[in-house]
C-alpha cells in the first residue's frame, strides 16, 4: 500500500487507550476493567466547513486547536466511563465548563505567573527587550517543570505510554505497514505532528514575538498584559 493512499491521521492518549482523529472521523478505543476494548466513533464536523473563511492563515491555526481541545475533551470523558472511573459522561455544559476552567487555569499558570514574576528582573536592567525575554523563559521554565511534574504522577505516566503507543501506530500507518504490534514498536515514539511538541513550538514563537512587541508597548499593568498575551495567541497559533 502507497502512502498516496494514506489519509492524514492524528490522535490522543487518554485513559487507558487512545483517541485517533482523521478527516471525517473520530475513533476512540478504550481498554475496559474486563480486558475488552470498547470502541467509539463520531462524525467530525468543523466549523470552518460552514464558514470557509476560518481556513485562512492565522485563523485556521486557532480554530483547529480549540476544536481539537473540545474533541479531546469528549473523548477524555468517554474513556473515563469505559475504564470504569466515572458513571457518566460529561454533558455539553460540563464540558464548556471544563474548557473554560482549563484555559483560566492554563493562563494563571503560564501567563500571569511568568508575567508577574518577570519584575523580579527589574533589578538587573530596565531594558523592556531582555524583561520580556526573561518573561518568556520563565513561562517556558513552568512549561517543562509542568510536564516533568505530572509525569512523576502514575496514571498520567500510564497516559503518556499510551501517547508513545499512539505515535507508533500512526508511523506504522503512514509507512504503509500493516498495523500489528510487531510492526508499530519498531517505530519512532516522537511525532513531528505532536500536540505537546506544538505547544513547545507556541511557547518559543510567543516568547520572541512578545519579546518584540512588549518592546515597543511597554504597557506594565498585569492584567492588560496578561490580555495582550491572550491576544497574541491568535498569530502565534496560527
Amino acid at each position: 500500500m502507497g502512502n498516496h493512499l494514506h489519509l492524514m491521521v492524528g490522535g490522543q492518549a487518554v485513559i487507558e487507550g487512545v483517541m485517533m482523529r482523521g478527516p471525517k472521523l473520530t475513533a476512540t478505543a478504550v481498554r475496559d476493567p474486563n480486558g475488552q476494548i470498547q470502541v467509539e466513533t463520531k462524525d467530525v464536523h468543523s466549523i470552518s466547513d460552514r464558514y470557509p473563511i476560518l481556513k485562512k492563515p492565522l485563523l485556521r491555526g486557532s480554530v483547529s486547536l480549540v476544536e481539537s481541545l473540545v474533541i479531546g475533551i469528549r473523548s477524555l470523558s468517554y474513556s473515563a466511563k469505559m475504564a470504569g472511573e466515572e458513571d457518566e459522561q460529561l454533558t455539553d455544559r460540563e464540558m464548556a465548563g471544563t474548557i473554560v476552567f482549563a484555559l483560566v487555569l492554563a493562563s494563571i499558570l503560564f501567563i500571569a505567573i511568568p508575567t508577574g514574576a518577570a519584575r523580579l528582573f527589574h533589578f538587573i536592567t530596565e531594558d523592556p527587550f531582555f524583561l520580556n525575554l526573561m518573561e518568556g523563559f520563565l513561562r517556558l521554565a513552568i512549561f517543562l517543570g509542568y510536564i516533568w511534574g505530572i509525569s512523576r504522577m502514575k496514571d498520567i505516566r500510564r497516559v503518556f505510554q499510551y501517547h508513545g503507543a499512539e505515535h507508533k501506530t500512526i508511523f506504522c500507518y503512514e509507512a504503509g505497514l500493516p498495523l500489528t504490534v510487531e510492526n508499530a514498536r519498531i517505530q519512532p515514539k516522537h511525532h513531528p505532528r505532536c500536540g505537546t511538541s506544538f505547544l513547545f513550538v507556541v511557547i518559543v514563537v510567543s516568547i520572541l514575538c512578545s519579546s518584540i512587541v512588549f518592546s515597543y508597548v511597554n504597557w506594565q499593568n498585569l492584567w492588560v498584559r496578561v490580555a495582550m498575551h491572550l491576544l497574541l495567541l491568535i498569530p502565534v497559533v496560527g
